[in-house]
């Protein structure tokens, strides 16, 4: 499968990712450290991140979760080591070209003085960089108002809530009291129906299953719904999909729901995930399969669907609204610019055809406990009337609860 394809590489990449940072601060810190001992660094901090990456299956272990948080605060280091290693690059590049224009020859004390100083602004603004990303992610994702404008809608439908939580990423790093706060802050807002939209653990029931308790308590006056991830795949759908069923979450597998509302129905359903069928044959993600049997005189249609990919199919398939997650939202800045090329939409509010998408940047985080440029959520929304001509509105606004460090 491409994913583990892509995992065999990944050692590779990376080690020669570390190789050219480890060449560049050498030269650029000399004066400060000998260039043995800057390598000796980087060659520590990729066995740390491989490490990591080795234990992350051993979620529920202390030892394991250690070492896991260990190295993934290590890649989200290196990630910014690497970032601001190539815009230092750049800079010199630029700083040197322009002195070769203006003085026609590099003067070797500036020169030398820029290097140095750039050289130490790199690991300086990487730690900065990683502690402001850590405290960002691991704060309770605060809840986002998503208010979508929905001409000709039913009367009876103006004002139902949905509360969206995606991405939550249970296992090494994020554990019951995360869960918990998030669970919490669902119910506050009193939402009509609860929709989880994929990837919420990584690692076994066996593993996790007393951390994703607390999902138990979500409630919802139409119910708790919830569709599988590419990570559910990844830590073995069959048995998550069971045990979310016995914490009384309706896991919908490409099928549907029709909620009444004082007489006019609402139709809620949901897909397996985009690449499901790589796994599991019999469990390809079908919007139009979900459709099938909807009573056709629904006022509504919604879709939970892990990707926003799926939002062609679903168009097709007559869903009015698409509630995806899977991006979050790029996570790391500027990573989020690379997220274009597998998804059509990285976050917020966007439409396919006469079908609206919503794309939440996720309650938790996989990887580095890291976010800076996307803020993880809890999308509250709520479909309202118009009479407008239909165009993409979305207002946000933060709850004033505080949120404590998790």
């Amino acid at each position: 499968m491409p994913r583990f394809s892509f995992l065999l590489r990944l050692p590779v990449i990376l080690a020669l990712a570390h190789g050219y940072v480890a060449v560049r601060m050498a030269g650029g810190l000399s004066r400060f450290i000998h260039p043995a001992s800057t390598g000796l660094m980087f060659a520590a901090l990729y066995a740390l991140i491989m490490a990591g990456f080795l234990m992350r299956r051993k979620s529920g272990r202390p030892a394991g979760d250690a070492l896991a948080w260990a190295g993934f605060l290590a890649l989200g280091l290196f990630s910014w080591l690497f970032v601001l290693t190539v815009l230092r690059d750049l800079a010199l590049l630029v700083a040197g070209a322009a002195w070769l224009v203006w003085s026609a020859s590099l003067q070797g004390p500036t020169w030398l003085a820029l290097r140095d100083a750039s050289a130490l602004a790199v690991p300086s603004l990487a730690v900065a960089a990683t502690l402001a990303g850590l405290f960002n992610a691991r704060r309770r994702a605060s809840v986002r108002d998503v208010d979508i404008e929905i001409p000709g809608l039913a009367a009876t439908l103006d004002g139902y809530t949905l509360v969206q939580i995606t991405d939550l990423h249970v296992g090494p790093t994020i554990k019951r009291r995360y869960v918990d706060a998030v669970v919490r802050a669902a119910n506050r807002v009193s939402p009509d129906a609860i929709v989880l939209t994929g990837d919420l653990v990584d690692g076994s029931v066996a593993q996790l299953a007393s951390h994703v308790a607390p999902l138990a308590d979500l409630q919802a006056g139409d119910g708790v719904y919830a569709v599988t991830g590419n990570h559910e795949y990844y830590s073995g759908a069959q048995p998550w999909v069971a045990h979310f069923r016995t914490l009384g979450i309706q896991v919908l597998m490409n099928e549907h729901r029709a909620i009444q509302r004082d007489g006019t129905v609402l139709v809620l359903a949901g897909v397996t995930d985009f690449n499901a069928g790589q796994f599991d044959g019999a469990q390809e993600s079908d919007p139009a399969a979900a459709m099938r049997g909807a009573p056709a005189d629904a006022a509504y249609r919604i879709l939970l669907a892990h990707q926003p990919r799926s939002a062609v199919a679903a168009a097709a398939a007559g869903f009015d609204l698409q509630l995806s997650g899977h991006t979050h939202g790029g996570q790391i800045w500027p990573w989020k610019y690379l997220v274009p090329l597998q998804q059509p939409f990285v976050a917020g509010l966007h439409r396919q055809g006469d079908m609206q998408v919503y794309v939440s940047r996720g309650t938790g985080y996989w990887g580095p406990p890291m976010r800076i440029g996307a803020p993880s959520e809890i999308a509250r929304i709520r479909l309202r009337r118009t009479k407008g001509d239909g165009s993409l509105q979305a207002t946000q606004q933060v709850e004033t609860d505080v949120q404590q460090m998790i």
